[in-house]
């Protein structure tokens, strides 16, 4: 079916202007709806009424020339340029020139025209007209989209770059709502910005890698390759979406196989990918979507509006890869500051805590080898037992010390395996016996089933001696150390309940994380990281730990384990 064209006649002369129409509506190529007018005003008044394609305007009319006509016009009416083809009865060269650098497209003298002149000229004149019209509209396209992309690029914080882009599209594509729609690893995703704050979160169907494409106006088409069908929809993957000829699409199908028209009661969508570059892999990583939707009424999206939201999709995606980069950045940096800051604590603790063992162990050693003959054998066994208890103490201090870097640089690998965790931790408490002297007493208590429980041997033998070690050495008075394994249905708890010098208040927020210890512990040696050692261990058990404390009574820590570990959960890094 061809394009109907509104073509203006302006001529005085009713016999010239049926030649005309007789010879445009006898052109094949195309169709036109023709209007007349006998002179000038009359002319004029078509015009503001009218939005004309073409005017055949005579040079000679009764009220004022051709050229006066055509310069009013210009001044008055004409937006955007209308082609103006102008006739004359003479073939006057002088009259071309002038009317040509008035800015008319062609000149014709009438003695001269036949049907197949006139009708070249008028098709060339619509083809020049469209022509210059696409150029205009592809060069404040291409400046509106580098606008856009400068505003979205000036700025490197991710949410100030979707908020801005989100608003820039809005305006570019004169529509009701924009909106980024960002995938996920764990989950079918969420919209991270929207051009208006009333909006819904919503998800994608993508629980089994896969999301819904309406079957309406899908540019995709149904029988693309790598389609499948599922009742009425049309699903792709995101993979098959990302490297799609065709980058956008009309409708998106969100959860319970709704259409966005259903979701978000729209009249028409637009929809292009967020595609980051992978790391050199020709296949792009599909980030997430650009969401147009227009409320107003119903809305043909055009081809120019769904190329703009695609390159602007572009600069999006470089904007975002350079955030990430940024963010990604200034967190290696975090962490390395962490890590240097962390570094000088283990030094500063060592040289520290090293001083005074050693010192002791030096002192003994060289007292046994000058005076062993003089010393009884009680003796000697006691300054042997200095020696032994400090070596102890500082073979504990060095394996706290690369337990606690193994955590912060994210190594430790959670191993369970099914443990009787009461024949476990009698044998620990067993053994803490051996060494503990008589002042403390070790009371164990049991409660429920204790079977079906799945852990980590090294890491449960880390949380237990670093809390029961803590329970005894800040209770330098003796008394007694209760030990109570409690077994639920689905987790197992335990705690460790000592009689010591009790922890303040304003010292129990900090006392998990590392080298922090309480202000009333004076001269009792230690490093602050027992309890930031357990506290990650029982987090890799999918698990928490609390502590309550009382000046002068005592504290009890708590830790409560899941009896099965959650398959699949991420384990937590160490704080």
């Amino acid at each position: 079916m061809l394009d109907t064209w509104t073509l203006l006649i302006i001529d005085d002369c009713a016999a010239d202007r049926k030649i005309y129409r007789r010879y445009l509506l006898k052109d094949p190529h195309q169709s036109y709806q023709i209007l007349e007018a006998d002179c000038a005003e009359e002319g004029l008044a078509l015009c503001r009424k009218v939005r004309c394609d073409v005017i055949l305007l005579d040079f000679c009319l009764p009220d004022m020339s051709g050229l006066e006509l055509f310069d009013q016009m210009q001044q008055e009416i004409f937006k955007t340029s209308v082609p103006v083809i102008m006739l004359t009865g003479r073939g006057d060269e002088e009259i071309a020139v002038q009317v040509m650098k008035r800015g008319a497209l062609d000149y014709l003298v009438k003695q001269h025209l036949t049907q197949d002149v006139l009708q070249l000229a008028v098709r060339n004149a619509i083809k020049q007209s469209c022509l210059q019209a696409q150029l205009q509209k592809t060069q404040e396209r291409q400046r509106l989209i580098a606008t856009t992309a400068l505003r979205i690029r000036q700025s490197l914080n991710l949410e100030q770059i979707l908020n801005t882009a989100v608003a820039e599209v809005q305006q570019l594509l004169k529509c009701d709502r924009v909106m980024v729609y960002q995938f996920t690893p764990d989950t079918d995703g969420k919209i991270v910005a929207s051009s208006v704050e009333s909006y819904r979160t919503v998800a994608l169907c993508d629980r089994s890698g896969d999301w819904g494409l309406g079957t309406g106006e899908s540019l995709l088409g149904t029988e693309d390759k790598g389609t499948r069908r599922q009742g009425d929809r049309v699903l792709i993957t995101r993979e098959e979406f990302s490297q799609s000829p065709i980058p956008y699409i009309y409708e998106l199908g969100l959860c319970n196989c709704l259409s966005l028209k259903e979701q978000f009661n729209t009249k028409a969508n637009l929809v292009v990918p967020i595609n980051l570059s992978n790391n050199g892999n020709p296949t792009p990583k599909l980030w997430g979507l650009l969401i147009a939707h227009y409320n107003s009424g119903e809305r043909h999206w055009q081809t120019d509006d769904a190329e703009m939201l695609n390159e602007v999709s572009v600069q999006l995606a470089i904007a975002i890869q350079q955030a990430e980069l940024l963010a990604q950045t200034q967190a290696a940096l975090a962490k390395e500051k962490q890590l240097n800051v962390f570094k000088s604590q283990i030094i500063a603790t060592v040289s520290h805590e090293y001083r005074t063992p050693l010192t002791s162990i030096l002192a003994a050693a060289s007292t046994l080898v000058k005076h062993s003959q003089q010393l009884d054998e009680s003796k000697q066994e006691r300054f042997l037992g200095i020696i032994e208890q400090k070596a102890r103490y500082m073979s504990k201090l060095v394996d706290n010390m690369l337990l606690v870097n193994q955590f912060e640089l994210e190594k430790p690998k959670f191993k369970p395996i099914s443990l009787d965790l009461l024949q476990f931790f009698s044998d620990l408490i067993e053994q803490e016996r051996e060494t503990t002297g008589d002042r403390h007493e070790l009371i164990f208590q049991i409660t429920g089933n204790n079977q079906g429980f799945w852990g980590d041997r090294g890491l449960l033998e880390q949380i237990f001696i670093n809390l029961i070690s803590n329970a005894i050495k800040y209770s330098p008075d003796g008394g007694t150390v209760e030990f109570h394994l409690i077994s639920k249905e689905s987790e197992v708890s335990f705690s460790i309940k000592d009689q010591g010098i009790g922890i303040p208040l304003a010292d129990q927020e900090n006392l998990f994380q590392s080298f922090s210890r309480a202000s009333n512990v004076d001269t009792i040696p230690g490093t602050g990281l027992g309890l930031a050692i357990a506290k990650a261990c029982v987090e890799l058990h999918g698990g928490n730990i609390t502590l309550s404390s009382e000046v002068g009574q005592g504290t009890k820590v708590t830790v409560s384990l899941p009896k099965l570990y959650p398959i699949g959960q991420l384990s937590p890094s160490f704080t």
